[in-house]
């Protein structure tokens, strides 16, 4: 088992639902922070979910209005996303005005015995 400590870049070009990050079918993630910032003069509203690959379902974990040249934290406690979940971020308004990261750690289980 190795880990793997990584980031997801998060630019939305159009207002579409959007998958930043599919984790593998042989490994975990821990999702230390999921960060919108705002670069336009207005407010946009922003969300993100949880896909569970499980239950072929979203769970929304966050959902506001991320104020003009600010930037927040969507899941200030973390995620712990399972083999083959996503996380998938929608916003408002397109044109590259909501940009950020996703900061995780990912856990390789293609070499556990069992």
């Amino acid at each position: 088992m190795t880990i793997q400590y990584k980031n997801a870049s998060v630019d939305l070009s159009t207002t579409n639902l959007t998958t930043t990050l599919t984790i593998s079918l042989s490994a975990v993630a821990i999702v230390k922070s999921v960060y919108f910032s705002n670069s336009s003069t207005g407010s946009i509203l922003c969300n993100a979910s949880m896909r569970d690959s499980t239950a072929t379902t979203d769970f929304e974990f966050f959902r506001d209005t991320v104020t003009a040249s600010t930037q927040v934290n969507a899941a200030p406690q973390g995620i712990n996303l399972e083999a083959g979940d996503a996380i998938t971020i929608q916003a408002a308004t397109g044109s590259n005005k909501i940009q950020g990261a996703i900061s995780y750690a990912q856990i390789d289980r293609s070499q556990e015995n069992g």
